[in-house]
């Protein structure tokens, strides 16, 4: 008996190596292209974003969940770096704020030109890592940091912008985020406002993915009805699999199949387990219902790193997805499901969205009506509350002379 449970038991170790050398086989010809890190955001709490200080290293960088070593393990060829500032800074410094952490995204490209090459078309991301690069893309992380204007959407696109998701954990003036769903939140546009429906429509026109993780399920549903490209949730799961309102319902993912978008998995334990532990076996068991529900294509990776606390026991940092994979094909996932899943899916729906900016030219140049900001700082120039001088001394003289007139008649 002992002589056949060593068999047994070495057999599966066996296996094991084997589902985990031919994850590694696939992942160095199509590496992970990640949905949504967080690292810019811990440069911010860490080091004030001051790259350069010895302890910011990110060859050495041993507190979070990603550096450049652990990157390099994990087959990580592509990285939508999050660009994120919390909902604190709506009707404040936000477009402030937003411009100094994509600043920061630029200069780890700057700082690190072996490890990093910032990018912007999908066509250069797979070039970039077979460089030995990392392909750097910038992801705007909350609606509210365009401080409900065009203006801005059409300047952080100029600067690196590629996806803007559409809310963070609070409502923007034009839509509705997931603690409405919850019932924290009380819902102002019913998914998308008028104005909302207008961002939509530039960004199909720029080429911004569409990302609708952190929104309401209205505003899932009005999206994925408007919008002329696929889109994206950068980092979300399964509510089947964990019902927590972060998480994609079934009703959305048949609207994701159908509209060829994409859902790129969320590794936080809250997510993926409803609790506060959590297993890689069941980030798959997220993986395996989206691609039943929605189809192979419509799966993604979007682990959250950096910008999460509690994560699944096997997937500890960037550096554990060669585990996923082997995981995944331990569970009989073909290698075409899983090149799909790693780079094949976020690059096809990024090209059907660029594809679309091609064919989309006059900007739009409605702005949102005044009184739906909120604010003590603003200016209100070009708006009828923002009368020029010339205008205010014009009112102020036909106001004497009105005066003057009336005492004449007295």
């Amino acid at each position: 008996m002992l002589i056949i449970w060593w068999f047994w038991s070495l057999l599966a170790i066996c296996a094991s190596d084997s589902f985990r050398n031919q994850a590694e086989n696939i992942m160095r010809t199509t590496p992970v292209i990640d949905g949504h890190n967080d690292l810019p955001w811990q440069m911010l709490t860490l080091f004030n974003n001051q790259l350069r200080k010895s302890e910011a290293n990110l060859s050495a960088l041993a507190e979070t969940h990603t550096n450049i070593p652990k990157l390099r393990a994990g087959f990580v060829g592509g990285q939508f770096w999050s660009a994120y500032m919390p909902c604190g800074t709506q009707n404040k410094d936000a477009v402030k704020r937003i411009l100094e952490q994509i600043d920061v995204i630029h200069r780890m490209c700057q700082l690190y030109p072996e490890t990093f090459e910032c990018v912007t078309n999908s066509s250069d991301i797979l070039p970039a890592f077979r460089r030995g690069k990392v392909a750097s893309l910038i992801g705007v992380e909350g609606g509210h940091l365009i401080d409900s204007s065009l203006g801005v959407l059409r300047t952080l696109y100029h600067l690196g912008m590629r996806y803007l998701t559409l809310t963070h954990n609070c409502n923007t003036p034009w839509a509705d985020n997931w603690l409405v769903d919850k019932g924290d939140d009380e819902a102002e546009s019913q998914g998308l406002s008028p104005f909302g429906k207008l961002v939509l429509n530039e960004m199909n026109r720029l080429g911004v993915m569409i990302d609708l993780s952190h929104v309401s399920v209205a505003t899932m549903k009005d999206a994925l009805q408007l919008s002329k490209a696929p889109v994206i949730f950068s980092h979300s799961s399964a509510y089947s699999v964990c019902p927590h309102r972060r998480n994609v319902p079934d009703d959305v993912l048949q609207l994701v199949k159908s509209t060829n978008s994409l859902v790129m998995v969320n590794f936080y334990n809250q997510f993926v387990s409803c609790s506060d532990s959590a297993t890689l076996s069941q980030v798959a068991d997220h993986l395996d219902h989206i691609k039943t529900v929605a189809g192979a294509g419509a799966v993604g990776l979007g682990g959250d790193y950096d910008g999460v606390t509690n994560l699944p026991v096997g997937l500890e940092d960037v550096s554990k997805y060669p585990d996923l994979i082997a995981e995944l094909l331990r569970r009989n996932w073909t290698e075409t499901e899983v090149r799909g899943l790693l780079a094949e899916n976020l690059l096809r729906v990024f090209s059907a969205v660029e594809l679309v900016s091609n064919i989309m030219q006059v900007p739009e140049e409605e702005t949102i009506p005044v009184e739906k900001l909120d604010g003590s700082c603003r200016t209100f120039y070009g708006h009828s509350r923002a009368p020029s001088i010339h205008l205010q001394i014009g009112a102020l003289l036909a106001s004497l002379a009105s005066l003057v007139f009336s005492l004449h008649l007295l």
